[in-house]
């Protein structure tokens, strides 16, 4: 790594843990070597820049990419995702403790964000994948995907239920936002979602084309907290035969003798049983939802999460595809840019793409092994995979491939789940939320 790289990063760091318990460099004898402490300093702080400096202005809100490149399509660069956005708050309140940036700095951007969701599209409460940063109207995701997004909603309010917690025993100020992101909550109709009282929620609503995508959500993917927020509505609640018939399907979630390299897998995982599906599964739905101890009649999440990741991890080591650099400090496959512009990888389906976000996102699963990794792209492919907002969003030695671009996605997963990892930030404040309780109980979730 050039040394003036390392110098950088290593001056962000002192600059941005001012108010750490340990006492920064003099800058006379800036490390060289971080410890694993300063490391995670280090990466988290330039990922929740991501979400901060890298907010699209009038919203407040996460870009859907931010192209270090310039190279965007369709010019996109005022294009916002809710479920991104929703993915990075976690990442916003770490950096106040953290001393980043200040409770007061952090509240007006929180109200600016919720002023622009109060008045954006949405219907029965719910809103779509991408907005209109500037306008506050839909983007459509696809042809048909032009409304309502159940699952991209979930991501973005289990985020902001977390903002919630934090700041509704505060200031006036604090507690004026915090009920207006209450005032959304109950706004949202998950009811509605099963057409009508099927026995399984559905992903898309388009005013256009109503129910025509007519994509129910089954599991086992990234969805788990659609339906833990949908029975925990204090307004819509789903009928929990929803969950148990829907994406329990019967019963027929549960996998039988799967067992890929000696790590047992509870779940039936859509299309990929064999091994896992790639390992944002095991993110995006435990962001705020706290897997260890979490169980149910199908599975102990803990177990599940963390075996998959283990999965991952030992195909990667394998390497039957003899790709350059794969090892135990390079591994993790996942939903990310690809060779191929976009691919969701995973073991089975391996381009010899490393997307960064899998493994450091499973730090909460694989502390030792994810920290393996970290260390190995930040030390030893330094700028090639770092820089402005954190890690790259894909990397391969094999292909010669290093974009620099991001997601964002990708990016708050990373920031989110090294905070849980350091202080149990998110999970601690969803879980004693009231209603969070109320809904696990009512789906038969115990020992959380």
């Amino acid at each position: 790594m050039p040394l003036s790289f390392q110098l950088l990063l290593s001056l962000i760091l002192i600059l941005a843990s001012c108010q750490s318990t340990e006492t920064p460099s003099s800058g006379k004898d800036i490390p060289i070597k971080l410890n694993d402490e300063q490391l995670l300093d280090s990466v988290a702080y330039r990922t929740f820049q991501y979400f901060w400096d890298g907010a699209e202005p009038n919203s407040g809100m996460a870009p859907e990419r931010i192209h270090i490149d310039g190279n965007y399509p369709d010019n996109d660069q005022h294009i916002i995702t809710t479920g991104g956005t929703g993915m990075g708050l976690i990442g916003i309140l770490g950096a106040i403790d953290r001393g980043w940036i200040s409770r007061e700095q952090a509240r007006i951007r929180f109200e600016k964000m919720v002023g622009f969701l109060e008045k954006a599209d949405r219907w029965h409460g719910i809103w779509p994948h991408w907005l209109d940063g500037k306008t506050g109207r839909v983007k459509p995701f696809s042809p048909k995907d032009d409304g309502a997004d159940l699952v991209e909603s979930a991501f973005l309010i289990q985020g902001l239920l977390v903002v919630r917690e934090y700041f509704k025993d505060g200031s006036e100020a604090e507690k004026e936002l915090a009920e207006r992101i209450n005032t959304l909550w109950r706004e949202m109709d998950w009811n509605f979602h099963t057409q009508g009282g099927k026995k399984v929620l559905y992903w898309h609503w388009s005013p256009n084309f109503d129910w025509d995508m007519n994509f129910a959500l089954e599991g086992y993917n990234e969805a788990l907290i659609v339906y833990i927020l949908a029975a925990s509505s204090p307004t819509h609640p789903i009928d929990p035969e929803a969950y148990h018939e829907g994406w329990a399907r019967s019963g027929n979630i549960k996998a039988s003798g799967v067992s890929p390299f000696g790590f047992p897998l509870q779940l039936k995982h859509n299309g990929a049983e064999e091994y896992g599906g790639p390992l944002f599964w095991a993110h995006y739905s435990f962001l705020s939802l706290n897997p260890k101890g979490l169980k149910d009649q199908y599975a102990d999440y803990w177990q599940e999460n963390r075996n998959q990741t283990l999965i991952n991890r030992v195909w990667c080591i394998n390497n039957s595809g003899n790709f350059k650099g794969y090892g135990e400090d390079l591994w993790g496959l996942t939903a990310s840019y690809s060779i191929n512009f976009y691919d969701a990888h995973r073991p089975g389906n391996d381009t010899g793409v490393i997307s960064p976000t899998a493994a450091v996102s499973s730090i909460v699963y694989t502390p030792e092994e994810s920290l393996k990794v970290i260390r190995n792209l930040y030390e030893n492919y330094g700028e090639k995979v770092f820089g402005k907002y954190g890690f790259y969003d894909a990397m391969s030695p094999e292909h010669d491939f290093f974009p620099q671009r991001y997601l964002a996605i990708d990016q708050g997963p990373m920031v989110t789940m090294i905070e849980n990892y350091r202080s149990s930030l998110g999970w601690n404040l969803f879980m004693n939320a009231p209603e969070i309780e109320i809904g696990l109980k009512k789906l038969g979730f115990e020992g959380y």
